[in-house]
Order: C-alpha cells, then structure tokens, then sequence
C-alpha cells in the first residue's frame, strides 16, 4: 500500500476540500471559511514540518511512474525553494480566509468562492511542487482556469468579465508557449524530470533548439507575471474581490512567473539571448510601472502598476545572470509577498469601511481609522524601500547588482539609471497613497461613515507588517536561514557569499538609496497636485493595453473569423462534407503514392454466398438510404438502419457477439434519436425545380467522383489489410491475461475497464461533453415555423374527427396508440432488469456498462415516447447531468483508489467473494469503473433524448400562442 507522503497530502488537501465544500448548503458561509481555513492551516503545517528535511539540503519527492518510456511520471518534489513558497502560498492563503470571513459580503456566493479559492491553492502549489515539466504545465494552466473563475467572481459586473476575460486569455496564450518550451526541452534532454532537467544546463544552452525553448518559456513566464509588453491584463483584474487580488497577486498567481525563472535560471541563463529578453522586459515593466502607478486614482490600480514595477525587477535581477542578482531576486519575491499583501488588504479595508477607493474622495482618513493607517503606511513605507524594513533590503542588493558590469551592452549600463529612476517613482507613488488617504483634510463626507474594521480583520495585516518590520531590523535571524536554504537549493555549488546585515556602511548601493528617496520626496512635493488633477498620465496615457487587446481579440474573433467564414464557410452542408470528404481522401492518397499499396493473396478462394448476400443487402440499403435522403427522410433512416442490421449480423457471423450486442442496442437508441430530431428539420418539397444546366451537372458529376474514389480507396485499403499476414499482435497477451489478471473471460470488456482503461475515461469524457453541447445548442434552437405546426397526417385525422358528430377533435390521436403505450409503461421494469442483468454478466460474457447503459436509456425513451414529455418529468426526476458527473467521477475515483494502494492509475483487482446462497462469485473493482461508464451513458443519452423532447413542448407553447393571436386579432 502506498505510503502517505506529506509533499503529496501538501497538494491534495487543498483539491479534496474544495469538493467538499460543494456539498454544503448554499448559504453556508461558516462551514466553507472554517474548512478552507483548516485546510490551509494544514498545508502551512505540513510544509513546516517538512524543514529539517529540505534544510539539509535535499529535496523531499513523491513519485508515481505512469509512462516512463515517455518520462510521463507524477513526480512532486520539494526543495527548499519550493518548500518557501510552499509555506507562502499556505501561509498568506490562511491569512486571506481570515480577512475575507469579514469582506465577503453574505449576500455573495461564499461556497462559490471557497471551491475556487482552495482549487487555485492547490494549483499553484502543484506548480511549485511539480518535479515533472510536463506536470507542471498542467497544474500552470490550472492557474489560469481558476484565476479566471476567482477574478470573475463578480461575474454579473462587466469589468469583472472583462478583466477575467483578459486574463484568461493571455495567460492561457502564455501557457500554450510554456508547454511548446518545455516539449523541446523535454526533446533535448530527453526527460521531463525537473532534476535531470536541472543537470542538463550546458546541454540546453549548447543545443541550436535553445533559441526557439527560450522564447517560449520566457513567453509564458512573462504573460504570468504581467511583465511588459503583457503587463496591462493586471490592473483590469482589479475587479476581483479584495482578498482575490491580495492572494493571487503578491504571493501566488502573480509570482508563478519569476517563480519559474528562478526555478529555471540554473538552466537557461547566462547567455545574450536570456539577458537580453528578460533585461528589456524587466527594466520596462519596473520603470513604465512605476511611472503609471503615479497616475491612478483607484487605490488597487495603483497597487497593481506598483506590483507589475516591483515583478520588473526581480525579472531585471534575473536576467543579469549574476548569482548574487539570483539572491536578491529570490529575496524580493518573499519581501514583495509580505508588503504587497498587507497593502491589498488594507485598500480592501478602506473599500469596505469607506465605500470607495478612488484617491480623490479619500483624504484625512488617519482620524477616522488611526491603526488601519499606521498599518498602511508602515507596508507603503516598505514598499518604497525605506531604510529598518524589509523592502530596503532587497533594493539594496538590487542597487549593489546594478552598478556592477555583466555584459558589454547598453542595457547593462542602463541598469543603474533604470534603478534609481524606478526606485524614485517607487518613493512617489507609495508618498502618494500615504498622503492622499490619509493625510490632509477629510472630505465633506465619505459614501460611507469610515470606521476601524473588526480586529479580525485587521490581524492578517497587522501580522504582515510586523513581519515586514521584524526582517527590515534583524534579517539575518528571522528570515537569513529560510533564505539560505531557498538560495542554495536553486543556485546549489555556485551560491555566492552574501550578507543580510541592515548597515554595510557609505557605499554606492546607499549613495542610491539616498538619491532615490530624495528624487522621490522632491517628485512629490513639486508634481503631488498635478498626479491628483490629471486625467491620465502624459506620453503614454493615450496608449492603453485594454483597448490594444480589445482591437486584437475583435481582429481575430471577428473580422479574420468573418475572413475564413467567406472563403471556407457555407450554410449548406453539402459543401461542408466535400472539404472533409476531399480532405481525407487528399490525406490517405499522399502516403499511399509515396510508398505504393500492394496486395496480399486472396486466400483459398471459397466463397460464402448467405455472407455475400447479406453485404448486398447492407450495401443495397446503404445506395438507397443516400438515394433517399433528400427528400424521404424517414425511409432514408429505415434504410440506414437496415445497414446497421447487417452490420450486426456481420459482427455475430465473424463471432463477436459482444460487439454485436453493442451495436443492437445502440442501433434502436441512434434511430429512435434521429427519428425524433426529423420532426424538427424544415420541410423539403419535390415540387422544387432542379437547377438545370451544364454547370449543376458538372458539380453532382464532381461529388460523384469524390465519392467513387473514397469509397474505392478505402476498399482497396480495407482489401490490401485484410488480404495479408498479419504481423504480430497483442491479441495473444490479451487472451492469456484476460482472466488471471483483469479477473474476467470476457476479453473485449477487460480491454476496455482494464487493459485501455484509461482510453475508455477519455471517450466517456468525450461523450459527456457532448451530450452537454448537444443539451446546450438545443436550448437555443427554434424549429422552423413550417415544423411548428402539426404533421399533415394529424391535420386530416383530426378533420376526419370534427366530421363526426360524437367524436371531438383529436380523439383519434389520443386513442390509436393506447394500447401500445401502455405495452412501453410496462416494459421500463423489464427494461430495467435487462439493463441490470447486461451489466452484472459484462465482465465474464457479453454485455458491459456501455451497452447496459444504452439498453437503459432505451427504456427512458419508451417512457418518453409512450406517455410524453410532461407525463414523464411529472412521475421521474432525472437527473442526467447528476448521472454523467457521478459516473465520471466514481470511473475517475476508481482509478485513484488503485494509486492509493502503490500501483498504477487504473490498476484492477479482484477476488472471489462468498455470497450466502449463491456460492462463489468473481468481484472486480473494474466492475465500478464499469459502473461509471453505465451511469454516464445513461446520463448522456437522456440528456440529448430530454433536449430535443423539450422540443415538442416549446411546440405545443408556440401553437398556443399563435392561437391566442389569431382569437385577438
């Protein structure tokens, strides 16, 4: 059995609690904030825990091998970098439940913020975690999926989806280039393991595919740490909730980023190409953020441009390739953490106590809110790097970096210039918020009557500052060994000696200092009254991000879609199966022209003709059903389902009799669907005349032929397979391990619940999702009005009904299939019975959870097609979309349980369990992942069976309607 390990629970904690928390009441907002609160006070411990180990120097792994030929393996990996941020992301995530029990409005979807705040947590804490590339993108993107859900929380304001929007989608472009870096990485090292990764740094940097691996990786770190040119997604994310914006953007999603540049700096760095990207890149984001955070009127927009400024700088830190540039960096990321999400938390404060958080009706709000304030300040203090706190530490080693020459290059020498000025802006901006909030004179009135917040409340930001205070004064004993160990985890032999002493006495790094705070100061002084009057900032206020973005995603989602449209697109689907149709015959005709196609020998020549004559029949029927396709639709499906009895009489004849009982049932169920869905499609009329002329003749003489050569290829194809020797297979492996290792004698549904078990969870996916399209494009569809009315035939049985004076109008129609109806009522138990009995035999004979699952659905649709759709959603609550996600869910647990036990996902057991009266039988956990697949078939198929049912009732509303109309009028 597979031992529990901490670095795994430190990642599953947070997952399991969110699909807790979903299953509380919807107003249940002191279960859901105690539960994520537990959860990440145990995240915080666990990782705690975890320091003797990771201090010693090694990295604490969990690994799960699922495909390593391919290097595909579920490997977590804790080090002393990742256990630091393992310890912020736990640590500010408990600090932000604890203030957002008291922002959260009771109003607010609580439960909905709980379930994506704790998945976000245990998405960014597989990112750290992750010891595997290929992992690590998946849990990136899972970042990305939930940042968007949380930044949308408030989805019912337009900024709210704007800014969610936004980020989903450049953060999403970024992780699609981060998945193309690491695939080449992956190719160059020839593993995805981030320890072999992390050996290989003179490899990459050798290879000629280091270039191409360099740009995307950067690509995606730059978009997640809204560095320039992808810096403005950022402050239109400030339309999330307040403890949103302090968790995802001080400690979490925000330093992912820089997180994995530190991570990778081992790797990648040290070359022209890495110092020129990130340097470029780091130094606009630190000075253009700067400069536009001066300009902002909203409290969290200038919060957002100072936190794109201080990620600017740890990407500028990085870039220069310098070991001590690493430490400073790594240095400012946990410092940044503190300062930043006490700053956010505080705004939020403000916000809530006040009603706004727009500069220019806050002012003297230090008499209202005294400890608030002297929290705030001292954090914008910090911020601005002023001297006994812990911001002035990192700038200090950034200014000592700075001045010193790593490449003989313009940039190198802009670096301490682009230092000081940043730095500058950084001291105005920050005097800004103190000055502006809470100094001066208090406006006439405030929206709301400002007041201290509960001490609840205030505690996260009080415990933030005094950490910001402590480490500003005594570096080397409170944060120096957690920071030694983060450093030598990444940077390993070639850590540099480094000091964390507050006074190195008058050097250069100070002399910068000095003229920083005091350019700053003087900044504010001279231009304080403009920043609070202007409208936007000079130069660059005219160019906005926002609307960059907004042209771009218009460009391509409208006019370029719009482009495709014109030249590809059609509302006719003839055209449509062309294109495919020639596409696919152009796909197969290259490879067989390049290589040849040659045939095997025909066999012994004998001949069955009941066999030949039963093809006949199913390709007479298939000519016939195309043939009568346009304009008899109904006898077209008869025919169509003629050819699929011939497909299955084929399947029992060739002895697979499994297969045979699939195809039965899914041949009524796909019939009856489609018959149903005819009712709805537009009238075709023969009256219509054909065009005539040579150029439609020439158009039905070009699809003929496409036809003729697709079909003869795939003969010939399907000739030249069968006619040869084939090679060896696995049939045989199949055959010897069917029953001694999967349990069971029938081998095709072990292949399926065992053997290609996990292929099967992806089609059962698959068909989940499209049974919720088919659900969700039927909501919207409107029948054409020529279908709305009723049948013809029904119209002249229902005239024949008025024409006889003891027979009212429709009796007819509501008698003829009485008897039959109530023949399909009584068939469901039975049907239920079949469904139970194909399902419990599936695994030693023919049947299974699928074709269970559709023999069910059969009796949903006798039900349906006897009584009606009011009569059946009156006596039977189903619940499909409850049947499509607990049958995906019980096939995904199945799975899971086996890595519980050590062994691989999917992995199947059984035994043999006595059973009073009945004896021995055979139990296979495979029969729950079967279970699964039968509760999603049933599920998918009555999903779509219920969406075009619902038809006929917006049908029977739509004449109702029509008919009041006509009586008014």
């Amino acid at each position: 059995m597979m031992e529990p390990s901490p670095v795994l629970l430190i990642l599953v904690l947070p997952f399991v609690s969110s699909l807790a928390v979903v299953l509380f009441p919807g107003g249940s907002r002191e279960p859901a904030t105690w539960i994520t609160g537990v959860t990440m006070l145990a995240c915080l411990v666990l990782a705690v825990s975890l320091y003797p180990a990771v201090s010693s120097g090694d990295a604490v792994q969990f690994r799960i091998d699922w495909i390593p030929a391919l290097g595909l393996n579920f490997t977590l990996r804790m080090d002393g970098f990742a256990w630091i941020f393992a310890v912020l992301v736990s640590g500010i995530g408990l600090l932000v439940v604890i203030y957002a029990r008291y922002y959260i409005s009771a109003e607010d979807p609580v439960r909905r913020f709980y379930l994506f705040f704790l998945a976000f947590t245990g998405s960014m804490l597989g990112v750290v975690l992750s010891g595997n590339l290929i992992l690590l993108v998946v849990f990136w993107e899972l970042t990305s999926i939930f940042s968007f859900l949380l930044i949308g929380y408030w989805h019912h304001t337009q900024p709210a989806r704007d800014g969610a929007r936004m980020a989903m989608t450049i953060t999403g472009m970024g992780g699609l280039a981060l998945l193309g870096g690491v695939l080449i990485v992956g190719h160059i090292v020839g593993s995805y393991d981030l320890d072999d990764v992390l050996r290989s740094g003179n490899l990459i940097r050798s290879h000629e595919l280091y270039v191409p691996a360099l740009v995307l990786i950067l690509l995606g770190t730059l978009t997640k740490s809204a560095q320039f040119p992808f810096h403005f997604w950022l402050p239109n994310a400030m339309a999330a909730p307040t403890p949103v914006s302090a968790f995802l953007h001080s400690a979490t999603m925000v330093k992912a980023g820089v997180f994995l540049m530190a991570r990778l700096w081992p790797v990648l760095s040290g070359t022209p190409e890495w110092f020129m990207i990130l340097g470029i890149a780091g130094m606009a984001s630190f000075v253009l953020g700067a400069y536009l955070a001066m300009f902002q009127h909203d409290l969290k927009g200038l919060l957002a441009y100072s936190t794109i400024s201080h990620l600017g700088l740890i990407t500028l830190l990085l870039s220069l390739g310098s070991p001590l540039a690493a430490v400073a960096a790594i240095f400012h990321m946990l410092n940044h953490a503190t300062f930043k999400a006490s700053l956010f938390m505080a705004a939020g404060i403000i916000d809530h106590e006040t009603g706004t958080r727009d500069l220019r009706r806050l002012s003297g709000l230090f008499r209202y809110m005294p400890i608030t304030g002297t929290l705030a300040m001292v954090a914008s203090a910090a911020m601005a790097g002023i001297p006994l706190l812990n911001g002035f530490l990192s700038k200090e080693m950034f200014f000592a970096e700075a001045v010193e020459t790593h490449a003989d290059s313009w940039l190198d020498t802009a670096a301490p210039y682009a230092a000081v000025l940043g730095s500058a802006l950084a001291v105005t901006y920050s005097l800004r918020l103190i000055h502006s909030i809470f100094l001066g004179a208090p406006p006439e009135s405030f929206p709301r009557e400002p007041h201290e917040p509960p001490f609840w409340m205030r505690f996260p930001v009080m415990f933030l500052v005094i950490a910001c205070l402590v480490v500003g004064i005594v570096p080397a004993l409170t944060i120096g060994p957690f920071l030694h160990v983060a450093v030598t985890s990444v940077l390993g032999a070639a850590t540099p000696p480094y000091s964390l002493a507050v006074w190195h006495g008058f050097n250069v790094p100070l002399a910068m200092s000095v003229v920083a705070l005091a350019a700053g100061a003087l900044l504010y002084l001279v231009a304080g009254d403009y920043l609070e009057r202007s409208e936007r900032p000079p130069l660059l206020g005219r160019i906005k991000g926002q609307r960059i973005f907004e042209r771009f995603m218009v460009a391509i989602s409208w006019r370029w879609a719009h482009l495709v449209e014109d030249v590809f697109g059609t509302r006719r689907l003839q055209p449509q199966m062309r294109l495919l149709v020639a596409a696919a015959v152009a796909a197969g005709a290259v490879p067989l022209i390049a290589s040849g196609l040659s045939f095997g020998a025909f066999g012994n020549g004998a001949t069955d003709f009941a066999f030949t004559g039963l093809w006949c029949v199913g390709m007479t029927c298939a000519v016939a059903a195309a043939y009568q396709a346009k304009f008899h639709r109904l006898a077209a499906l008869v025919l169509l389902g003629g050819t699929g009895l011939v497909t299955c009489v084929t399947f029992v004849w060739l002895s697979a009799p499994d297969l045979a009982a699939t195809q039965l049932v899914v041949e009524i169920v796909t019939t009856v669907l489609i018959l149903l869905g005819l009712r709805w499609l537009p009238k075709r009329s023969e009256d219509v005349p054909e065009p005539s002329g040579w150029l439609p003749r020439l158009r039905r003489f070009r699809d003929l032929a496409i036809a003729v050569v697709a079909g003869m290829g795939m003969t010939a194809i399907s000739y030249a397979v069968m006619t040869r020797t084939p090679p060896d297979t696995i049939a045989k492996f199949f055959v010897e391990k069917a029953y001694s290792e999967g349990g069971g004698r029938n081998i095709v549904n072990v292949i399926l619940v065992d053997f290609r078990g996990f292929d099967t969870l992806g089609e059962i996916t698959v068909l989940g999702i499209v049974a919720l399209t088919v659900f969700a494009l039927l909501r919207r569809f409107r029948p054409a009005p020529d279908s709305i009315e009723r049948p013809e035939q029904q119209l002249i049985q229902r005239s024949n009904d008025e024409a006889e004076p003891e027979m009212e109008a429709g009796a007819t129609k509501a008698e003829y299939l009485y008897v039959p109806s109530v023949i399909m009522q009584w068939m469901f138990p039975v049907v239920i019975v079949l469904a139970a009995y194909l399902f419990l035999r599936g695994h030693d004979a023919p049947g299974g959870g699928f074709a269970a699952g559709v023999a069910m659905a059969a009796g949903f649709i006798l039900q349906y097609m006897a009584a009606g759709t009011v009569w059946v959603e009156d006596r039977l609550r189903i619940r499909p979309v409850a049947w499509i996600g607990g049958g995906l869910l019980l096939a995904a647990f199945t799975g899971a349980a086996s890595m519980l036990l050590g062994d691989s996902f999917l992995t199947s057991y059984f035994r043999y369990v006595e059973l009073p009266l009945v004896g021995k039988i055979p139990m296979a956990s495979a029969t729950l992942f079967d279970l699964g697949v039968f509760s999603l078939v049933v599920g998918a198929t009555v999903l779509m069976l219920i969406a075009i049912a619902h038809q006929s009732v917006r049908r029977l509303r739509a004449a109702r309607l029509e008919e009041e109309r006509r009586r008014w009028n």
